[in-house]
Parts: structure tokens; C-alpha cells; sequence
């Protein structure tokens, strides 16, 4: 970009805050963050040429992320539509009985969370089961979804999702250090979803009769009759996680053949979803499951391409030395930055993978410039982004209320407690990566 010097710090700030308090105003995200690169780009004394030129490079910039994420949508859309998802939630439910029900239910989420199921999704998968079981044994509804939520949330920063793409991708490590690396966070946060629930166990409204029996709905497959069986059901999955950890390994235990084969999340996921079709004999719906997957993933791929530009005009200007500057004369430490970005972001924007999405493009540099290693940004923006998520201002707060059948008021009132289990895995990954370097 033939810009000669960098343009002004504040035109990139103003850019970001325009961007916010438009997505925040309800007008589309991905309009919000162009809007807000260009006119950013304008204060900041840049040209018509020179906006152009970052906003060119800015969304050139995502174009890694954005394969990826697409090649996700494929084992995503598997999960989902095959009824995979359902058949692990129901075998864990049932394994651990209903004397376990919060925990069997944080962990179902958690689980079917973790293989690549988005977190709304798996909320809806395991609401059914939730408002049974809870009507059964006498579980208020704030601890039920407060167990599917945290659960999910637990899950979600050890799963191939956008999110967790996103952060890879940012910080430029695979994809499945991310996923190692949030595992113990992500055990804080289900262990503190479960206290938390059962002390609220019998808090606020309970499920009726008539919510229970009409959880399932009257085209239900409650019987799983049509649901693949669990062996079959965790191929796919299983399969993933497999391939995703053989470099890993390699490293950890100085295989150099495992660690010369390098294995991506572009053919990883889809090859895991293909396989996990051929297992479930369902290859005559590769079709309808792939384009139901992409689907899925347009709205995350067209915030990334919103996000990158976003990112063109923080890289044109100064405002990364401008943070660090700032930081060092305030004394603050720089390991902060990095949680607190993704804190700011997700609740600006009150979605996990935006939050992480526009955290590393805005602050990944000036992360970078402080000294944090790689690894350790990436786990603490991509817990920080789960902390307030789940702002009303988001879809997730909605989707979760409706499978609840929650009012507005009743689902703000579990607001602090998905804070407490998101607060515990940024507090549990700062610690464990951001000062113990």
C-alpha cells in the first residue's frame, strides 16, 4: 500500500467505535465495520486512494481465515442435520442419569460444543433434554440453562468453531494448540458452571408439565429411531480430533515424522466430515449436509471480510504504538491487553467468534508488539471473548431464552453467572500463559 506514513491513531479509533455503536444500533455488522473502515480512514488523513488500498489489503488479509472457517462449515453441517449432535448429548445424559442431571447436561453441551457444533446450536440440541429432565427432578430454569451455557462455553474455546479459527489464525499457530491449550481453562469453566448451577437449582421459575411434554414438538424423533447410533455418531468427530493432534504429538514427543506432516483445518474437517457420512450411511445426503454447513458459516465469513477491513486501517496506522506507549506509562502490564480486547469486542458485539474476530484484527499486532508469545494472546483473547457474549443486543441471548421458554427479564438474570464461568477461563488462562511466560 503506497501509503507514506501511517495515518493518524485516532482516525482508527473512531473508525472502531463507529463500527461498534452501528453493529450496536442493529444495522448489519458487516456494512457497520466497512462503514466504519472508511470513514476512520478519512479522519485519520487518509485519501480516497489510500482507503482503498487498506481496505483492499485489510480483507486480503482474513482470506486464510476465511477457507477455513467454509471448510469447517462441512463437519459442522454433518453434526447438525445427521443427528449426530443429539445421539452423543442423549447417550451422555443417560449414561450419567438424572442423580448427575446439571452435570450430564454441562457436559453434553460442552461435548457436542467441542466437535464443532455452534454453541446456539448446541443450546437448542440440549434443551429438550434439559427442560425433561428438569421438570422430572424439580431444576429452575436459570440452572438449566446456565448448565447448557457454560457448558457451552466450556466447549466452545477447545472446538474447531469460527471462533477458535479466528484466534488461531490471528496469532498465526494451528488450530489445535488452541485447542490444547484451552483444554485446562475449559475444565475450570464446566467446574464452575456445575457449582454455580447447583446452588441455583432451586432459584426462579421451574419447568411445567406442559413444557416438558411439548419440549420435543409433535414431529419429534425423541425415540431416536432416526438418529445414527453413538458408535457411528463420533467417527466424524473422533476422526477430526485425531488428524488435528498428530503434529501436536509429534511435537510433544519429538516424533519428526509426525511432526514434518502438517496437517490444516482446511481438509481436516471436511475429510472428517465425509468419513463421518460414509460411517452414518448417509453419503446420498453429502449435499444437503455440506450446504446446510455453508450456510451456517456465510454470516461468520462475511463479519471476517467486515473485520479484515477493519484491520487495514488499524495496520495503516499508529494506534498500535500509540497502545503500547500508552501502556508502559501507565504501568499497566501488557498481558492485560490481550483479555480485555476479546472482553471489549464479544460484548460489544455480543458474539464470541465476532468478538475474537475483530480482537485480532484490531489489537493482534500491537499484542504482538508487547512480547506476548503467540499462543498465550490467542488463548486469552479467545477466553476474554466469552465473558460477555451473551448480551441481549446478540442473537444467542434470544435463541437460548426461546429454548427455555424464558422472558427477557428471567434470561438477564443469568447474565452474571455466564460472566463468572467466562470470567473463570480468561482468570485460568492469563495465569496459566499470560504470567507464567
Amino acid at each position: 500500500m503506497n501509503i507514506s506514513e501511517p495515518l493518524a491513531w485516532y482516525g482508527a479509533l473512531a473508525g472502531l467505535f463507529i463500527a461498534i455503536f452501528l453493529i450496536l444500533k442493529k444495522t448489519n455488522p458487516v456494512y457497520s465495520l466497512f462503514l466504519g473502515a472508511i470513514i476512520g480512514a478519512f479522519i485519520g488523513g487518509g485519501s480516497l486512494d489510500q482507503t482503498i488500498a487498506l481496505l483492499t489489503t485489510g480483507t486480503q488479509s482474513v482470506m486464510g481465515t476465511v477457507i477455513r472457517v467454509l471448510a469447517a462449515g462441512v463437519l459442522a453441517g454433518v453434526m447438525m442435520e445427521s443427528g449426530a449432535a443429539e445421539t452423543i448429548a442423549q447417550a451422555i445424559v443417560k449414561k450419567m442419569g438424572e442423580s448427575k442431571a446439571i452435570i450430564s447436561l454441562a457436559l453434553a453441551t460442552m461435548i457436542i460444543t467441542a466437535v464443532g457444533v455452534f454453541i446456539p446450536v448446541a443450546v437448542l440440541i440440549v434443551a429438550p433434554i434439559a427442560l425433561s429432565v428438569g421438570n422430572k427432578i424439580g431444576i429452575s430454569k436459570i440452572a438449566l440453562l446456565l448448565a447448557l451455557s457454560g457448558g457451552g462455553k466450556a466447549g466452545n474455546i477447545i472446538s474447531p468453531n469460527p471462533n477458535a479459527i479466528a484466534a488461531a489464525n490471528g496469532f498465526h499457530i494451528n488450530l489445535s494448540d488452541v485447542m490444547i491449550a484451552g483444554f485446562i481453562p475449559a475444565l475450570f469453566g464446566l467446574l464452575v458452571t456445575v457449582l454455580v448451577a447447583s446452588l441455583l437449582r432451586n432459584r426462579g421459575v421451574k419447568v411445567t408439565d406442559a413444557e416438558a411434554a411439548a419440549a420435543y414438538g409433535p414431529d419429534s424423533t425423541k425415540n431416536g429411531t432416526h438418529y445414527p447410533t453413538l458408535g457411528k455418531a463420533v467417527v466424524a468427530p473422533l476422526l477430526a480430533v485425531i488428524l488435528l493432534m498428530v503434529n501436536p504429538i509429534g511435537s510433544i514427543f519429538h516424533i519428526s515424522a509426525l511432526t514434518s506432516f502438517k496437517l490444516d483445518a482446511m481438509y481436516v474437517l471436511p475429510v472428517a466430515g465425509f468419513v463421518g457420512l460414509l460411517a452414518m450411511g448417509k453419503k446420498e445426503k453429502m449435499l444437503a449436509y455440506t450446504t446446510s454447513g455453508l450456510e451456517k458459516m456465510t454470516a461468520t465469513v462475511l463479519i471476517l471480510i467486515g473485520a479484515g477491513a477493519i484491520a487495514g486501517l488499524i495496520a495503516a496506522s499508529d494506534l498500535s504504538t500509540q497502545v503500547v506507549q500508552l501502556i508502559h506509562l501507565m504501568g499497566i502490564s501488557g498481558t492485560f491487553l490481550a483479555p480485555i480486547s476479546g472482553i471489549l469486542m464479544a460484548g460489544a458485539t455480543a458474539s464470541t467468534s465476532t468478538g475474537v474476530i475483530l480482537a485480532t484484527s484490531t489489537f493482534g499486532h500491537t499484542i504482538t508488539d508487547i512480547g506476548m508469545a503467540p499462543i498465550a494472546s490467542a488463548v486469552m483473547v479467545h477466553t476474554g471473548a466469552t465473558v460477555i457474549d451473551s448480551l441481549p443486543q446478540g442473537n444467542y441471548f434470544h435463541v437460548t431464552a426461546q429454548s427455555m421458554n424464558m422472558s427477557i427479564r428471567q434470561r438477564m438474570m443469568l447474565l452474571p453467572y455466564e460472566a463468572m464461568v467466562g470470567g473463570t477461563m480468561t482468570l485460568v488462562a492469563t495465569l496459566l500463559y499470560g504470567f507464567a511466560r
